[in-house]
C-alpha cells in the first residue's frame, strides 16, 4: 500500500461549541426536534465513509443564528410583558391613590356640612329660648304697667285742664288710627312718625320739633316704667331716636308704624321703646 494512499475515516464529526449551548439551554421543541434530525444524519453518517466535512460547519452554523434568533424573540417578549405588567401595576396604584383622596375628601366635606347643620339649629333654638324668655320679661312689665297706668290715670283726673289736653290728645290720635304712613307726611291723609306726634300736640297747643331725633329731648326724661298719658316714647338713643310713637295708658301707645302697617294702635309689648319724655 502506497503511504500516500486515501485512508476513509470512520470517525463522527464533533458536535460545535455552539450546539452544546442549546442542548444545555434546552430552547423549544422545534430546536430539539432539528437536534434531533441533525443527530441521525450524523449516524448515517458513520456509516458510510465519510468523503468530504467541508459543508457540517456551515450547516451548525446557520441552525446556531436559527436558534440565537429564536432565543432573543423569546426574550424579548418575554420583555414586553414584564414592561406591560409594571405599567399596569403602576396605573392601579395611581388609581387606587386618586380613589383614596377623593373618598377622604368627600368625608371631610360631610363632617363639614354635619357641623353647620348643627351649628345652625343650635343658634335657632337658642333665639328662640332667647324670645321666650323676652316675652315672658314683657309679659310681667306690662302687668305692673297696667297697674300704674291705672294709678296715673286716677291721679290725672284730679287735674281739670291736664285730662282735657290729654284726652283731646288721646281722641286726635285714635281718628288718625288706619291712616297711610308716608315718610315726610305731617297730615292730614298720612303721616311719618315724628309727623303725626307734632301733629297731635299742636291740637292742645303745644309746638314740638319736626324730626324724631329732637322730639326724644323736647321735655322731661321718664323711665319707662312711670309713664302717664301724652308722655313721648323714643326708640333708640335720645337725640339719636329714629322712632317715635305717643303714650294713650294702659299700656299702649299710637304711632305711624311703617309703611307695611300705617297708624296703629299697639300694646307696649310689641316693641318696647328705650326711653320717653313728658311735656305736658
Amino acid at each position: 500500500m502506497s503511504p500516500n494512499a486515501h485512508i476513509t475515516s470512520h470517525r463522527k464529526p464533533r458536535r460545535t461549541a455552539t450546539q452544546s449551548w442549546v442542548v444545555r439551554t434546552g430552547v423549544a421543541g422545534g430546536v430539539l426536534s432539528t437536534l434531533a434530525v441533525a443527530g441521525a444524519g450524523s449516524a448515517t453518517a458513520a456509516e458510510k465513509p465519510v468523503e468530504s466535512t467541508v459543508e457540517m460547519p456551515a450547516l451548525n452554523a446557520a441552525l446556531a443564528t436559527s436558534i440565537a434568533q429564536s432565543a432573543a424573540a423569546t426574550q424579548q417578549t418575554s420583555f414586553d410583558f414584564q414592561d406591560r405588567a409594571q405599567q399596569d401595576e403602576a396605573t392601579s396604584k395611581v388609581e387606587a391613590a386618586a380613589k383614596k383622596a377623593a373618598d377622604e375628601a368627600e368625608r371631610k366635606a360631610e363632617a363639614e356640612r354635619k357641623a353647620a347643620a348643627a351649628k345652625e339649629k343650635r343658634e335657632k333654638e337658642e333665639a328662640r329660648a332667647s324670645r321666650a324668655t323676652e316675652r315672658q320679661s314683657l309679659s310681667s312689665k306690662s302687668a305692673a304697667q297696667t297697674s300704674e297706668d291705672a294709678a296715673t290715670a286716677a291721679s290725672s283726673s284730679s287735674k281739670g285742664s291736664a285730662t282735657g289736653s290729654t284726652a283731646t290728645l288721646v281722641s286726635f290720635l285714635r281718628a288718625q288710627v288706619g291712616k297711610a304712613y308716608v315718610m315726610g307726611s305731617t297730615g292730614p291723609s298720612s303721616y311719618d312718625c315724628s309727623g303725626l306726634v307734632m301733629a297731635a300736640y299742636s291740637q292742645i297747643g303745644i309746638d314740638l320739633p319736626r324730626v324724631s331725633q329732637d322730639q326724644s329731648t323736647a321735655g322731661t326724661q321718664v323711665s319707662t316704667s312711670n309713664l302717664q298719658v301724652g308722655d313721648i316714647l323714643y326708640w333708640g338713643p335720645a337725640g339719636s331716636a329714629y322712632h317715635v310713637a305717643v303714650y294713650i295708658g294702659g299700656g299702649k301707645f299710637i304711632g305711624a308704624q311703617n309703611p307695611s302697617t300705617g297708624i296703629v294702635e299697639r300694646d307696649m309689648s310689641y316693641s318696647p321703646p328705650t326711653g320717653a319724655v313728658r311735656v305736658l
